[in-house]
């Protein structure tokens, strides 16, 4: 009689990861952290130790030493089903990974078990699904019109037909928060800094896609990192500016993967190249904003790269500027909830969380709750508003337009 198939595989998963998967001791310093979990009132199947005790016994019902001697168990589609909602239900924030006493890297092995269950038809969850469609038509998640790519642009903006430096915008900020735009724009225009758009070849950087387990599907996740290479090198790119967290990290991380070769050009965060150009004393402030400021690392730009500093300095040599850290910060800051597709699959879920982040801010008795990404800064708006806050939400480039005497309108 021959043997039952295994309800899982072993595809997209690493050996190393399966290693991984077997070294988690259950200490429960992750369930400690998760800002997911906590946010669901304490869902057990949320707790990152409790996803990765599952994954093993999945592994084990199929490859283990009983498996091998008597055929692999089955597995219920419902149980599979639910194990899928709950791998979705994470940020991939990677504090768990932080805080793991067993150094495991739990970010990969979240976006390698969904990618593994996509494959297998099993996920992505709700709204999710419509991201490879959406970006493989339109080139942006949300149905614009790629010739309007730059109609935000304002005709104080100069902006070359190339140039060595390269503002990617990304479908955020160019179609949903223009003030971001506007100030990136005319902060760089303003520094003397000659620098380029793509305009219409410029097309979503893909993290949507890669974050929710479907950087495989229709092979739109490689072709969108090709085209926006490509279309980078004909404009002359020697650096590309990103002031998305999300982009930033699409670009430095899952290009260079996605096509198998390092990347022509250097990709910098605006918050870096900033920071670059006050210590060369490159930046004469005009305005000074005389408000205390706190500040949110995006986990795209903090834990994923490990930009940490550069932020902070920017901000404490704003004028006027009284800077304070929450308590929950760098490494350990905990997730505004906007990331890893949770946004859109589970909005009350992320703004849940964007509620209990703007929460440690309030105790910091900041007038102003800063970030530098536009995924942050709307979902921290949108707790803000849940909780009825007067606290302000601003992304750190609307500041340093503002002190240095720009609209952001």
């Amino acid at each position: 009689m021959a043997k039952r198939t295994p309800s899982i595989d072993t595809k997209n998963l690493t050996a190393v990861q399966l290693m991984e998967l077997d070294a988690c001791v259950r200490c429960g310093e992750c369930v400690k952290w998760c800002p997911t979990y906590a946010a669901s009132g304490g869902k057990p199947g949320l707790a990152p130790r409790d996803k990765i005790l599952r994954w093993r016994q999945y592994m084990n019902k199929s490859y283990g030493l009983k498996a091998k001697l008597f055929g692999p168990q089955e597995i219920p589609q419902s149980e599979l089903e639910e194990f899928k909602d709950d791998v979705h239900g994470c940020t991939t924030c990677g504090v768990c990974a932080t805080v793991c006493e067993a150094g495991i890297n739990t970010v990969e092995i979240w976006e390698a078990i969904r990618t593994n269950l996509v494959k297998k038809g099993i996920g992505p969850y709700g709204k999710q699904n419509a991201f490879p469609k959406l970006v493989g038509q339109y080139h942006n998640p949300y149905m614009k019109d790629q010739k309007d790519r730059l109609a935000w642009v304002p005709p104080d903006v100069k902006i070359e037909d190339k140039a060595e430096i390269v503002y990617f915008t990304g479908c955020t900020a160019g179609y949903n928060q223009l003030a971001l735009a506007f100030a990136t724009s005319r902060v760089l225009n303003k520094l003397g800094i000659k620098f380029t758009m793509l305009g219409e070849e410029e097309w979503c950087c893909g993290s949507a896609l890669i974050r929710t387990g479907q950087v495989h599907v229709n092979d739109v996740a490689r072709e969108l990192a090709r085209h926006n290479v490509e279309a980078l090198q004909k404009k002359g790119a020697k650096k590309v500016l990103f002031a998305c967290a999300g982009c930033f990290r699409a670009a430095k991380i899952d290009w260079p993967r996605l096509l198998g070769k390092e990347l022509p050009f250097e990709v910098v965060h605006i918050t870096q190249f900033l920071a670059d150009l006050i210590k060369e004393d490159k930046i004469k402030w005009e305005k000074p904003i005389n408000k205390t400021i706190t500040y949110h690392d995006p986990c795209h730009l903090g834990r994923h790269v490990g930009v940490f500093n550069a932020p902070r300095f920017v901000l404490s040599h704003i004028p006027g500027v009284t800077f304070v850290e929450m308590d929950r910060s760098k490494e350990f800051q905990r997730c505004c909830g906007a990331g890893g597709g949770v946004k859109a699959g589970m909005p009350d879920l992320a703004v849940a969380m964007g509620e209990a982040r703007v929460k440690d801010a309030l105790e910091t008795n900041a007038d102003i709750l800063s970030s530098a990404c536009p995924f942050c800064k709307r979902n921290l708006s949108d707790g803000r508003d849940a909780l009825k806050s007067d606290i302000v939400v601003e992304d750190i480039i609307e500041l340093v337009a503002e002190a240095l005497g720009l609209s952001t309108s």
